[in-house]
C-alpha cells in the first residue's frame, strides 16, 4: 500500500487494518491509535502514514508497544462517513453479544466494529499496561485542535500533558462511542480533534498529537524524535487557552429533519442567548443561553446539530478530585432513593423524584455521569474504574 501522506485516493483492504505494530523493550505500556472510525475523517491516516515513514527512516528504538488501527475502511473507500450507521455509536455489550450469538444480520459498520474489537482483544490479552487508547478525528467547522475525553481522574491526568481545549462529558450525550465502551474497562481513552476535515493544518496537528502521545505515556522518548521541540510548538501555538469545558446543550437532530447551520461559526467560538444559530425545516433556532459553540454541524450526515460549552472553574476541577479520592462518592447511596446497582459497584440508580432535588453537577462532582432512565429510575455510571479486561 502507498503510505504517502498526501494520496486521497488511496485503497485500503482488510488487511491493512493493522498499519503498523511495533514492540518495545520493556513491553509497558502500549499506545493503541485508531484513525478513520468515520470515513470521511482522513487527517489521522495521513498523520499515521507521516509517523510510519519517521519511524521507519528513525529507526527507533520502543520501550512501550505501540499499535496503529485503521477504522472504517469500508467508509474509507467509499468517501463517506458511514455507509448504514455511525460506526462510533455502535460500541454497546448488547450489540456485541449479537455478534456472539450470531443472531443478526450484520451492516458494513457492525462488521468492521467486529473485526476492531477481536484486534483489541488481542492488544490487552498479549501486551502489558497501562494501555492508552487514542482516537484521531476531525470536524466539519473550521476549529482549533482538542480533546474528548470521559471525566476520569486518569483521562484528565494524561490529556493535562497537552495544551489544547478538553471537553469533559460528551459521552453523556453520545450514544455508544468506542472510546466511551473502552473508558468502562478503566483505560486511558482521548479523543483527539485535530481541526476541519480538509484542513491540512488538521493532519499536521494529528501528527504532532500522536508524537507528544508517545512521549508521555512513555512508550518512546523524546530524544528518539528528530525536532520533538516542534511538535510541542505546532500544538501550542495553534491552539488557544488552555482550558476544560463541560457540555450544558445538544441539539439532537430528528429523523429526517432539515437542518441548517448558520455559516461561519467555528469551535469555541462565544455565542450569547438568543444569537441565531441554525434554521431547522424552515423555522430560525437561536441559543436559549449563552456560552461557546462547539461541534456545529457542515455535513450532511450527523446526529447533532451543535452543542453548548460552559467554562469548568478551577475550583470545581480540585474540589472533584479531592472527593474521588476520597471515595466520599459512598456517602451518595445513604440518600434515600439513591441506590447501587444489585451486582454493580459503578452505577447508582435513582428515583427522579430525589433526582429533581440533587443537580446532576453534584453526581459529576463524584465521578458519575447519567447514563440512561431504565424502569422509571436514573442510572449514573461511575467514571473512574479499576482496570479490567474485555470478556
Amino acid at each position: 500500500m502507498d503510505r504517502s501522506a498526501g494520496g486521497s485516493n488511496i485503497a485500503y483492504d482488510y488487511s491493512q487494518r493493522v498499519m503498523g505494530e511495533f514492540y518495545g523493550v520493556n513491553q509497558s505500556p502500549t499506545v493503541i491509535v485508531f484513525a478513520g472510525i468515520h470515513g470521511n475523517e482522513k487527517a489521522g491516516v495521513k498523520a499515521i502514514n507521516m509517523v510510519l515513514e519517521k519511524i521507519k527512516d528513525g529507526h527507533m528504538r520502543f520501550e512501550g508497544n505501540l499499535y496503529f488501527i485503521l477504522g472504517n475502511i469500508n467508509a474509507l473507500n467509499k468517501h463517506v462517513r458511514f455507509e448504514k450507521v455511525d460506526l462510533n455509536r455502535i460500541w454497546r455489550n448488547e450489540n456485541l453479544q449479537d455478534f456472539k450469538n450470531k443472531s443478526v444480520d450484520l451492516s458494513a459498520e457492525s462488521r468492521e466494529q467486529f473485526d476492531i474489537f477481536e484486534i483489541i482483544q488481542k492488544i490487552l490479552s498479549h501486551g502489558k499496561g497501562p494501555f492508552y487508547f487514542l482516537d484521531l478525528h476531525t470536524t466539519s467547522a473550521s476549529s482549533v485542535p482538542f480533546i474528548t475525553i470521559s471525566d476520569s481522574l486518569n483521562n484528565r491526568k494524561f490529556s493535562s500533558n497537552f495544551p489544547i481545549p478538553v471537553v469533559l462529558g460528551i459521552e453523556e450525550y453520545l450514544n455508544g462511542p468506542l472510546l466511551t465502551f473502552i473508558n468502562e474497562f478503566g483505560h486511558v481513552a482521548l479523543g483527539f480533534e485535530g481541526g476541519a476535515h480538509d484542513d491540512p493544518v488538521s493532519v499536521i496537528n494529528c501528527e504532532a498529537f500522536i508524537w507528544k502521545a508517545l512521549v508521555h505515556s512513555k512508550c518512546l522518548k523524546r530524544d528518539q524524535i528528530k525536532n520533538f521541540e516542534h511538535y510541542q510548538l505546532v500544538l501550542t501555538e495553534s491552539c488557544c487557552k488552555y482550558q476544560f469545558f463541560g457540555i450544558n446543550y445538544r441539539y439532537q437532530l430528528e429523523p429526517d429533519e432539515s437542518f441548517v447551520m448558520e455559516e461561519g461559526f467555528e469551535n469555541f467560538e462565544p455565542i450569547r442567548k438568543g444569537q441565531l444559530l441554525a434554521r431547522s425545516n424552515g423555522k430560525v433556532i437561536r441559543a436559549h443561553r449563552s456560552g461557546r459553540i462547539f461541534m456545529p454541524l457542515y455535513q450532511e450526515l450527523g446526529e447533532e446539530g451543535y452543542f453548548i460549552l460552559h467554562k469548568i472553574s478551577k475550583f470545581w476541577l480540585k474540589a472533584s478530585i479531592v472527593l474521588r479520592k476520597l471515595k466520599i462518592n459512598h456517602f451518595l447511596r445513604l440518600i434515600p432513593g439513591v441506590r447501587k446497582e444489585k451486582g454493580n459497584n459503578y452505577t447508582l440508580i435513582v428515583d427522579p423524584k430525589i433526582a429533581r432535588f440533587m443537580a446532576k453537577e453534584i453526581f459529576h462532582l463524584f465521578g458519575y455521569r447519567q447514563q440512561i432512565y431504565k424502569d422509571d429510575k436514573l442510572h449514573f455510571i461511575k467514571r473512574d474504574r479499576k482496570v479490567t479486561g474485555f470478556e
